[in-house]
């Protein structure tokens, strides 16, 4: 069974056009990164079809006709049983012709695995940089690298907009599963539906609970037989997010120690080592399954521990959630809305509170 850390690991939110306006007022290396930025948005728009003007083709292939319908699909369940925002993104396609449509940049001090952090106009600060060159992302990581920090350059099959601007599917995502595609799709509306300035712990969160109990039910009403394999895949991610987590704190302890950088980065390797090995036991708990080893074959470091909390720790929170307003989605986003509206230290004692009612996934369906 093969199975990947989802794309919002390594997603880009691609500031396009609304970036341009600071083009007068930053230095030159700011001009040249929103002006690939504006470009590469620019030549999305360019490109993009109607869905059903691709599907009506006679020549498309067999097996993308098929995943552009389920597609079809799925985006129309997000908005009428989600109730996920109601407009284009989704209902556009764009083969690309290259794996990745974005290389995100992450990077972190060598003996910390707090993430270095990017500030832009409306969304506010995150921990990653994006490109749509491969070329321009290695050169600026190379930089990075020379200033001693920790970095991971990461291909990124799908973005958002936050709603700015449509989004569209790619061929970068045609080579994922169902359950995946619609994942996708419910993650990034979720975007649409609230985006907290400089708070993407909150917002990844938030999209990828919705993600999870969205693609559960869909499961449910029209894949029944592959439920069981699916709740198994979340609580294998679960299991190696407790481990991501586990070393993120070793290493936390580790550099708030007093060892020397001479030992510390020794003791650092070892950490790491000792995750792989560790990761090797779960496989065998797993019966062998290795849906994990791409995360593996790369290159470890700060920078990719400090990503996994972003993604991962609070999600449960939302479950809670979920489940305190009924079930219910309009008052489900109602309640996050609110969230949004006190402070970053309120919201961050609130969800704490959620997670300490350890609701599982599996309680969010309906009976």
């Amino acid at each position: 069974m093969k199975f990947a850390l989802h794309h919002s690991r390594f997603r880009a939110v691609t500031w396009g056009l609304l970036s341009a306006v600071t083009l007068a007022v930053s230095g030159c290396a700011s001009v040249a990164y929103y002006a690939q930025s504006v470009s590469g948005q620019m030549d999305l728009w360019w490109h993009k079809e109607p869905l059903d003007t691709v599907l009506a083709r006679p020549d498309i292939p067999a097996e993308l006709r098929d995943k552009l319908t389920r597609a079809k699909d799925i985006r129309q369940y997000a908005s009428q049983t989600l109730h996920l925002p109601e407009n284009d993104s989704y209902r556009y396609y764009i083969d690309l012709g290259r794996p990745y449509v974005v290389w995100n940049i992450f990077a972190a001090p060598e003996f910390s695995i707090e993430p270095k952090k990017w500030c832009y106009p409306v969304v506010g600060c995150a921990s990653y940089r994006g490109y749509f060159a491969e070329g321009n992302a290695k050169k600026y990581a190379s930089e990075l690298e020379q200033e001693g920090l920790d970095v991971f350059v990461g291909g990124v099959p799908a973005y958002s907009t936050l709603g700015w601007f449509t989004d569209p599917l790619l061929n970068t995502m045609m080579r994922w599963s169902e359950s995946r595609l619609a994942g996708l799709i419910f993650h990034e509306l979720t975007h649409q539906v609230i985006y907290i300035k400089s708070d993407a712990e909150f917002n990844e969160a938030l999209a990828t609970a919705v993600e999870q109990i969205g693609t559960l039910r869909w499961l449910k009403e029209h894949h029944p037989d592959k439920l069981e394999l699916h709740l198994l895949r979340i609580e294998r991610q679960r299991e190696f997010r407790d481990l991501l987590l586990a070393t993120r704190t070793r290493l936390t302890q580790l550099y708030g120690s007093p060892l020397n950088q001479e030992a510390m980065r020794a003791e650092k390797k070892r950490v790491f080592s000792e995750m792989r090995a560790q990761y090797e036991q779960l496989k065998k708990h797993w019966n062998g399954d290795d849906g994990f080893d791409s995360w593996f074959d790369q290159l470890i470091n700060n920078a990719r521990l400090a990503l996994a909390a972003t993604y991962l720790e609070r999600v449960p929170a939302f479950y809670a959630l979920f489940l305190e307003q009924d079930r219910d989605w309009p008052k489900f986003y109602a309640a996050v809305r609110k969230m949004g509206e006190i402070t970053a230290e309120e919201r961050a004692n609130l969800v704490e509170d959620l997670l300490s009612k350890h609701v599982a996934l599996e309680q969010t369906l309906p009976n």
